[in-house]
């Protein structure tokens, strides 16, 4: 077990009068060795609290936070986690490459050994030709490729992302999971949190949902999707769009695809809806279920909150 985190309570004192505000309400999940496992929610849910209670940077009402077995606090750990923050701030006058030498530093890395792993790093997040460039002249995207870059600068087993993918274009999301992958291969654990949920579906092993400082769903993707309702596509041909009229009272959503006419239902009314449709005598062209996905378990979840 790479991380373990039992009833995590999180309070803020906050206003004139230092009123107590509970930010995170027994938060509990776990994350295996050599997992990716993806903590979403919408803004606020407590996902960057709950990341800054793991590494030590606030400190916790109550629960508990194992690493690698061992209780928080233990300095040794730090040379074995990697850290992205949602928005990377770094000194403005630095270069990329003086960056990640800076930081190799501070993780006790030197001489030929931190070139060559700025220079492996570099080249991996598509930064090598703007290696020299200051970092007040980087874009959010170049930012967020160089702020993986030195969360990986030493190597750690366990990396925590979040929201890694921010302001990337396709191209760059693309090559970050890539990489992201890479790490996985190589036998490193991985926690990240990104609002970008088709990355997380086609990344993660595990996930768990996080609303108002609540862990309301953990598992396995798979397993998680199976609890959404189906919903199903109906594709008649040789009908137009007044068979709207004929199957009224059941709750359908109607449009025109490809010169036909497309029915989309929940499994709940399948049999009312076919049985109608063999009545009317409509072409059945295709008949399958719609693609569970993590966006529609995010937004059920949401609107139950």
């Amino acid at each position: 077990m790479m991380l373990k985190v039992r009833n995590l309570i999180k309070d803020y004192k906050t206003g004139f009068f230092r009123k107590k505000v509970r930010v995170l309400h027994d938060v509990s999940f776990s994350v295996n060795e050599g997992e990716i496992y993806g903590f979403v929610g919408p803004n606020g849910a407590g996902k960057t609290t709950t990341f800054k209670a793991v590494l030590g940077f606030c400190s916790i009402t109550g629960g508990s936070i194992e690493i690698m077995g061992k209780p928080l606090g233990d300095a040794e750990l730090r040379r074995h986690i990697g850290y992205l923050p949602e928005n990377p701030y770094f000194y403005d006058y630095l270069t990329g490459e003086e960056l990640l030498r800076y930081m190799g530093g501070l993780h006790g890395i030197s001489g030929g050994q931190l070139q060559k792993r700025v220079e492996g790093l570099l080249e991996k997040v598509g930064m090598s030709k703007d290696r020299r460039v200051q970092l007040r002249n980087y874009s959010k995207g170049m930012l967020q490729r160089i702020g993986l870059a030195q969360a990986l600068i030493n190597d750690g087993d366990f990396l925590i992302l979040d929201e890694p993918m921010s302001g990337l274009d396709p191209i760059g999301q693309r090559e970050i999971n890539d990489l992201i992958l890479e790490q996985k291969r190589e036998g490193k654990t991985i926690l990240l949190s990104s609002h970008i949920l088709y990355n997380v579906e086609a990344l993660c092993d595990r996930v768990g949902v996080i609303i108002k400082g609540r862990v309301v769903k953990e598992g396995e993707l798979g397993e998680l999707l199976k609890e959404i309702q189906t919903d199903y596509e109906l594709l008649l041909d040789g009908v137009d769009e007044s068979i709207r009229e004929r199957l009224d009272g059941l709750d359908i959503t109607l449009e025109n695809k490809a010169g036909m006419v497309a029915l989309r239902f929940n499994e709940d009314i399948k049999p009312a809806v076919l049985q109608r449709v063999m009545e009317l005598k409509a072409d059945i062209v295709s008949l399958q279920p719609r693609r569970k996905s993590l966006e529609e378990l995010f937004v059920e979840e949401t609107m139950k909150s």
